[in-house]
C-alpha cells in the first residue's frame, strides 16, 4: 500500500480485528452493535482485542443507538468508557455529540476531549447528522479532535465525494477527514482519487454460516424485529486485502 494510506477496519468482535491486521489494516475501530450504527464495546472484547493485536486500536464510545444528543447519564456512562477504553490500552477513542439543534455540542465534547487527553479522538458519523457541515468543522478542529469520520452526509463515501473533497480542501491538513460508509475495493480508488483523502474506513465482512444444526424457527431473539440468527459478519482479510491493492 502507498505509505500516504491508511486503512481503518470497523470491526465488530476480536475476531474481525485480528482479520483486520491479518489483511494489513493500519488500524481497527472496535464496536458493538453494527445494525445500529456501532455502540460502545465490552470490557472482554477490548482486553482481548489489546492483547492480540500488534496495530493500532481505536473504541467507539456510544453508548446507544439512536441519535447523539445524550442525557446526563449517558454523558456519565461515556466518560467512564474512556476511562476504561485507556486503562485497557486503546490508542484512540471514537465519539460524537450534537445539541437538538444538529450543532456540535461543545461543553459535552470539550468533556469528553479532556477525558481523551492522550489518546488519539475520531469524531464519527454524527457529523453526517449535523445542519452546517462547514462550520461543523472548524468547531471539530478548534476541539482538538484528529479527524472526521464521514461518508459526506450521504448514504454511501462514493455517493458524497462532492463535499468530501469540499471540506477536505477546508481542512487543509489541520483535521484528517476519513471517507467511510460502503468503501470497498470498487470504489476505494476513485473516492481517493476524487476527495484527496489519505485515510479510508470499512468493514470488509463477509458471512459465515452458523455451525447450528438444531435450529428453532419458532423464536427470534430479536422479537418482533426480525434479524439474521443463524450467521455472522466477519471481516474477511482478503477484502481488506483486495482494497489496499487498489492503492499501490
Amino acid at each position: 500500500m502507498n505509505r500516504k494510506y491508511k486503512i481503518e477496519i470497523c470491526a465488530n468482535s476480536v475476531e474481525s480485528a485480528i482479520e483486520a491486521q491479518r489483511g494489513g489494516a493500519y488500524r481497527v475501530e472496535l464496536c458493538a452493535g453494527i445494525p445500529e450504527g456501532g455502540t460502545t464495546p465490552s470490557y472482554g472484547e477490548i482486553k482481548m482485542a489489546r492483547e492480540l493485536l500488534s496495530i493500532r486500536l481505536h473504541v467507539i464510545i456510544r453508548p446507544r443507538g439512536g441519535d447523539f444528543l445524550y442525557t446526563p447519564l449517558e454523558q456519565s456512562i461515556m466518560l467512564h468508557d474512556i476511562d476504561m477504553a485507556r486503562q485497557l490500552g486503546a490508542d484512540g477513542v471514537v465519539f460524537g455529540c450534537l445539541t437538538p439543534d444538529g450543532d456540535i455540542d461543545l461543553p459535552l465534547m470539550e468533556r469528553l476531549m479532556k477525558a481523551s487527553e492522550g489518546m488519539s479522538v475520531t469524531f464519527h458519523r454524527a457529523f453526517d447528522m449535523c445542519r452546517n457541515p462547514r462550520k461543523a468543522l472548524e468547531k471539530i478542529i478548534a476541539l482538538g479532535c484528529d479527524r472526521i469520520l464521514t461518508s459526506g452526509q450521504q448514504a454511501t463515501a462514493e455517493k458524497g465525494i462532492s463535499l468530501l473533497k469540499e471540506l477536505n480542501v477546508q481542512a487543509d491538513g489541520r483535521i484528517i477527514i476519513m471517507p467511510g460508509c460502503g468503501v470497498n475495493s470498487d470504489n476505494i480508488r476513485k473516492i481517493a482519487e476524487e476527495t484527496g483523502a489519505s485515510e479510508f474506513h470499512f468493514s470488509g465482512r463477509s458471512s459465515i454460516e452458523s455451525k447450528m444444526n438444531y435450529r428453532n424457527p419458532a423464536v427470534s431473539m430479536g422479537g418482533t424485529v426480525k434479524i439474521e440468527e443463524y450467521s455472522r459478519e466477519i471481516t474477511d482479510h482478503t477484502k481488506v486485502e483486495k482494497a489496499i491493492g487498489k492503492l499501490l
